[in-house]
């Protein structure tokens, strides 16, 4: 069999790895889209690579649009094969790809006017809410733990890696020339500890590993310091300042986890009265869904619900459910804190707070997640930065640009290293690094074969190994 590696190749972003069998399936690891970039990452999308109607399955590791947001693309494009993820995973693909489709249809709007300007012909989203609602179809969700057959030869087995709701290592095992191939894929690798989610599990010893590196080259710092960094950004800039703390924040996991974290702020009497705004539809449909997978929540969330029924809400805490209610944010005058989509600032609600905040030394812009060096987040944070284009208009940078990286759903390279030890090195034939910038998985590499893994490849785009 071979695997070809289409995207998440050397950058974090697109994840898309095809495995062709010696019998023909063709089994897709994630379907993710390029992002970070903008509609330049518009043509990136449309070239797949391959053809969709030849592929059989498609396996999701977890439901963040950069591993799941091309399926309904593909749907559009022919596949009709089975999508195959966790419960959690497909409950949250119900509305993430619903509202990726929206905000590409509303790009696409604006980007048609400036075409029309300029006398070019109109583009056409690469798909619609139709195609995000039809291949919903496909899905077949499975529990973590349980081996799922898909053929005589082929079943994959999930098993949480802690890094979002429903997400998980995918174990793959396939029978060929009489011989069990055993592959697993980590998808995105969580933290040891999480505010919400359970920690991660160890899972099969695999005789190839696909890997992620996003943060292979990097330590986090030590979660009570950068709970108490938080608490004292909140403090400075809502209370004594009185302005405004944006935060962008992906509406999956961090903003559930920052809501979680005020409230446990609130409960133990560490903050006055502040109003939280979470502007994100999509955010409140995803809270409903970590309320009803109860099962994949920590011990402590657990405990904490013996005496707050609602871990994700309190008193001062508004869910921004319309256009009309957001708008009304630009002029709010009133100091509080504002929590928007996406975590990049490259689309949603949170650009338009930002150019609307940027200007006022009172306020502040927390990071609290990776961001791809070419998106907004990333040029946002340029140390001397004192100007910054945003829906292509400059806007002078006079509030203060923090971040806390802590806060990430992405363990670092010790932590990654801590979670591969399930694994005995010496039986792995070969390990492949995915999902990380050149520069950090060259780190990440030396430091697995210094614990004993051999043959780690950096595989570059579209780049093929024969297994």
């Amino acid at each position: 069999m071979k695997i070809k590696f289409i995207g998440a190749a050397r950058e974090v972003t697109g994840s898309k790895h095809l495995i062709t069998t010696k019998d023909g399936k063709r089994i897709l690891l994630d379907c993710g889209m390029f992002q970070g970039k903008g509609l330049e990452t518009d043509a990136k999308n449309r070239d797949l690579g391959f053809d969709p109607e030849t592929v059989d399955h498609i396996i999701l590791s977890h439901a963040h649009i950069d591993h799941s947001g091309l399926i309904p693309y593909l749907y559009k494009r022919g596949f009709r094969g089975s999508i195959i993820c966790t419960n959690a995973t497909r409950d949250l693909c119900s509305i993430m790809l619903a509202d990726s489709a929206h905000i590409q249809e509303l790009d696409v709007k604006w980007f048609n006017k400036k075409r029309a300007r300029q006398g070019l012909p109109p583009v056409e989203p690469i798909y619609n809410q139709e195609d995000a609602e039809n291949c919903m179809d496909l899905f077949i969700s499975v529990a973590y733990n349980r081996r799922f057959y898909i053929d005589d030869k082929i079943n994959v087995k999930f098993t949480n890696n802690g890094h979002l709701l429903g997400s998980s290592v995918v174990n793959l095992e396939i029978n060929e020339n009489g011989k069990k191939v055993h592959i697993a894929y980590t998808g995105d690798i969580g933290r040891p500890s999480n505010y919400i989610l359970r920690s991660p599990d160890p899972f099969p010893q695999c005789d190839y590993l696909i890997a992620e590196s996003t943060y292979g080259n990097r330590l986090h710092p030590q979660v009570e310091q950068s709970e108490k960094e938080f608490l004292e950004i909140v403090k400075e800039t809502c209370i004594e300042k009185k302005g405004k703390l944006i935060i962008p924040a992906f509406s999956i996991g961090r903003t559930q986890e920052l809501v979680f974290l005020l409230n446990n702020f609130y409960n133990q009497h560490l903050l006055p009265r502040i109003e939280v705004f979470v502007d994100s539809p999509l955010s409140v449909n995803a809270t409903e869904i970590y309320r009803m997978h109860s099962d994949s929540l920590n011990k402590n969330v657990k405990e904490i619900l013996k005496f707050d029924n609602d871990p994700f809400g309190f008193n001062s805490l508004h869910y921004i459910k319309n256009v009309e209610e957001s708008k009304a944010l630009n002029t709010y005058d009133k100091p509080c804190i504002i929590i928007s989509a996406s975590g990049m600032m490259e689309a949603g609600r949170i650009k338009h707070h930002v150019a609307n905040n940027i200007e006022n030394p009172r306020n502040t812009i927390l990071i609290v997640g990776y961001c791809t060096p070419t998106s907004l987040g990333a040029r946002i944070q340029q140390p001397g930065l004192r100007e910054i284009s945003i829906f292509g208009e400059i806007h002078p940078v006079n509030a203060k640009i923090c971040k806390i990286e802590a806060f990430s759903g992405h363990g670092d390279y010790k932590e990654m290293i801590d979670f591969l030890k399930c694994q005995s090195p010496e039986l792995i034939k070969k390990t492949f690094l995915v999902h990380g910038d050149y520069e950090s998985q060259i780190f990440y590499r030396e430091r697995l074969q210094q614990v004993g893994f051999r043959g780690v490849e950096i595989p570059d785009e579209k780049q093929e190994f024969i297994l």
